[in-house]
């Protein structure tokens, strides 16, 4: 995810690795390894992330209807999932369920952000280019530009009602989750040089594995 740092959390106390799910970090410099421990959650919470070539990516997640025990158990396992792949945000796409469902936390000491449902009633004209990463293409950084300013409705895990003004890197993190419920990926908004070469790196990966 872009202006920034979007799909990438981390503990209070540990570095972020790199750029991920909805992320950026350019100006960064290379961080620390990450303690054995949090790289093997880590590990573990990416087994459960759909990668790259899933046809499920590229499918328009479907409104949820029925607000019950079991979404909000869903969504704490997303923000779960999220929280100990170091990222900053996440759809239910990524996990293969086609609903309209995304958590987001873009500051280490904020709890997790549930979206059902969510849908852009505004955004400003102000925008702005900024790399981002994606859970979902590993290794792949690329530039994408977005407003800057946005303003969200969507409900919580209740049924209630939500409306969530956002700006800056929050805007970016929920733009870019809400591309996943859309089947829209980073690569659909990066320029066409860009995408070749993100497209090369993950033939490459593929091959290597």
């Amino acid at each position: 995810m872009a202006d920034a740092k979007p799909d990438a959390e981390v503990a209070p106390d540990e570095e972020a690795p790199e750029p991920l799910d909805a992320e950026v970090a350019p100006d960064e410099e290379a961080p620390e390894p990450l303690d054995p421990e949090v790289a093997a959650r880590r590990e573990r919470a990416l087994a459960h992330v759909v990668q790259y070539g899933d046809p499920v990516l590229r499918a328009r997640a479907r409104e949820v209807e029925v607000f019950d025990d079991a979404l909000r158990a869903e969504l704490a396992r997303m923000g779960g999932l999220m929280s100990d792949a170091l990222g900053i945000g996440l759809a239910a796409t990524q996990l293969g369920r086609l609903s309209r469902l995304l958590v987001y936390r873009v500051e280490h000491e904020s709890p997790v952000q549930t979206l059902v449902n969510p849908v852009i009633e505004w955004s400003g004209d102000d925008k702005e280019w900024m790399e981002e990463g994606c859970l979902s293409l590993p290794g792949v950084h690329v530039d994408v530009e977005r407003p800057v300013y946005v303003r969200v409705r969507a409900r919580d895990g209740h049924g209630e009602p939500l409306l969530v003004e956002a700006s800056g890197l929050e805007a970016r993190v929920i733009q870019h989750e809400m591309d996943h419920l859309d089947g829209v990926l980073i690569l659909d908004r990066t320029p066409r040089d860009q995408r070749k070469e993100a497209m090369r790196a993950l033939r490459e990966r593929s091959e290597a594995a």
